[in-house]
């Protein structure tokens, strides 16, 4: 994947200590090595309600970058468009919140949304973000 987003999460110190013992044992290089494994554990333990989730609500799955000629080119067609993204959802830089606002329909990310500060805030302003 392109890109990574730094979580913080909160540990009770036993909690903390069980998975330091297992780093010192071996099972683990670190606590981050300890803490993906233990994502992807319940992320596989899941698929299937997030598989279903997604076909029933139309999510796309992946990685989606927009530029500002597809923007435009939305825009031109009168077209608008809802977003709807598990994973990343990038708009460029150089997409005005004026035509974020006019092309954009709705937008719902679960994951990572990238777009300037304006564009978001006219996003949200505009009552589009879900």
């Amino acid at each position: 994947m392109a890109d990574t987003e730094k979580i913080t999460i909160n540990m009770n110190a036993v909690e903390l200590g069980k998975i330091d013992l297992l780093v010192e044992q071996g099972h683990y290089s670190n606590r981050t090595d300890f803490i993906r494994s233990a994502i992807r554990s319940q992320l596989e333990k899941h698929a299937v309600e997030v598989q279903q989730t997604v076909v029933r609500s139309s999510y796309a799955v992946g990685v989606f970058i927009y530029d500002l000629a597809e923007f435009e080119s939305f825009k031109a067609r009168n077209e608008k468009v809802k977003l709807s993204v598990v994973g990343l959802c990038q708009l460029a830089g150089d997409i005005p919140a004026s035509l974020a606002v006019d092309v954009i329909d709705s937008i719902k990310v679960y994951g990572i949304f990238q777009a300037s500060s304006e564009v978001k805030e006219a996003l949200t302003k505009a009552g589009k973000v879900l």
